[in-house]
Parts: C-alpha cells; sequence; structure tokens
C-alpha cells in the first residue's frame, strides 16, 4: 500500500513537472514576440515623431550659374538672393505712398518677420525719433535702383555660411505733399542673416539685420523742376 502511495505521488509530481515544463516552453516564444512587438511599436513612434517634425517644405536658392553648371549645396544661398532679398525689404520699409507718420511704422510693423529682433527696434526708435522731430507728417518717400548701379559681384560681402553684408547703391526721394523736397544717392551698407523661423511668413529664410555702418552720401542729384502751369488759375 505504501509503494502504491509513493509511486502514485511520484507520478503526479513527474506529470505536474511536465505541465509545467510545457507551459514554460508554450511562453517563452509568446514572451518574445511581445518583446518583440514593443520595440517594433516604439521603433514606428520614433519614426512617426520624426517624420512630424520633419519640415514640410524645404527651401533651395538655386538660380541659373554658368561657373558651376547645374549644381549647387542645398544649403548656400547665392549672393544675387541676398541682394535681391535686402533690396526688396529695405524698398518696401522706404515706401511711403501718403503719409510717413503713418506709413513708416505700419512698413515696420508689416515688414516684422523679414527683420531680426534688434532691427525692429531700432526702426521703431529711428520712427519715434522721426516723428518728434516732425520729419514724417505728409512725407511721401520711395527709393529706387540707381541705374547702372545694380547688383555685381561687389555688392555682396559673404561673412559666413549665414551673415552677409549687402551694399545697395539707392536714389531716395522725399515729398511733402506734392512738392519734392529731398532727393539723394547713397549706399546703404545692410547686414543680412539666415533666419530660419517662421516659413509660412518668411518664406526666404533670411532676415535683415538693419545697418552695417552708416550710409555714404554719394553724390548730389537735382530736384525735380516743378512743373511751369499757365492759364487763368496760375
Amino acid at each position: 500500500m505504501g509503494d502504491e502511495t509513493r509511486r502514485a505521488g511520484e507520478a503526479r509530481r513527474s506529470g505536474m513537472s511536465r505541465f509545467r515544463n510545457g507551459m514554460t516552453a508554450r511562453d517563452n516564444p509568446i514572451f518574445s514576440l511581445r518583446i518583440a512587438c514593443v520595440l517594433l511599436f516604439s521603433g514606428l513612434l520614433f519614426t512617426s515623431l520624426g517624420w512630424m517634425r520633419a519640415p514640410s517644405e524645404l527651401t533651395i536658392h538655386n538660380p541659373p550659374d554658368l561657373r558651376s553648371g547645374s549644381t549647387r549645396k542645398w544649403w548656400e544661398v547665392p549672393p544675387s538672393t541676398v541682394y535681391s532679398f535686402a533690396f526688396y525689404i529695405f524698398q518696401q520699409l522706404n515706401a511711403w505712398p501718403k503719409n510717413g507718420e503713418m506709413d513708416y511704422p505700419a512698413k515696420i510693423a508689416q515688414m516684422s518677420a523679414y527683420l531680426t529682433p534688434s532691427c525692429q527696434d531700432f526702426l521703431n526708435k529711428d520712427a519715434e525719433m522721426r516723428k518728434n522731430s516732425d520729419e514724417l507728417r505728409d512725407r511721401v518717400r520711395v527709393v529706387y535702383e540707381i541705374p547702372r548701379r545694380g547688383y555685381s559681384s561687389r555688392s555682396v560681402t559673404i561673412i559666413g555660411q549665414d551673415n552677409w553684408i549687402v551694399r545697395l547703391d539707392l536714389a531716395a526721394d522725399e515729398y511733402y505733399h506734392t512738392e519734392p523736397v529731398k532727393r539723394a544717392l547713397v549706399r546703404y551698407p545692410l547686414k543680412v542673416v539666415r533666419w530660419e523661423g517662421d516659413a509660412e511668413r518668411n518664406p526666404f529664410g533670411l532676415a535683415l539685420d538693419c545697418y552695417a555702418a552708416t550710409p555714404q552720401r554719394l553724390e548730389a542729384m537735382p530736384l525735380p523742376e516743378a512743373e511751369k502751369k499757365s492759364g487763368a488759375f496760375n
């Protein structure tokens, strides 16, 4: 009786051992598959986050340049593009179609996405100073390129991959109402920097950093003579 009981106990233990071994053999592949699924999900999540954070657009400046064929490093900004940007922004800042007292501050605010914070602060102070000196009220202003003094290889100095100095030779005309009061030919040395900010508001990826040095008067230019009128109302 005792031997039978012992053999029965050993049989039960042997059966339990085989059962545990079978369960372990079954669970090991399942556990490995779970780890693999977690790793795959983590990799997918990491890839998705990287894809979401990647820029939806990439601006590449690629004007025609026969010296280097059609190849250009994508991060390089051609000097001609820097010059065009500086001229466009500076011309817009100096376009006062009706009344400089209102137009000048409005232009600074309108072009703020293309200005560095320090440049915007400088221009706002300049507008306030001109207003206090009564240099803006009813003033109309326009600047434009001097003929035959547009872009050339000497117009842009490359300081670094992200910094340039642009020299604009411009004519500046000012009027009080309709009367011409000032015309000057001036060289404006301007700083331009790479500005990877809001691509929606600033697709150029550049910003004007105001003056690199004091603007220089080039030469005197006569004001246009007022048109002579004749008739009963002269």
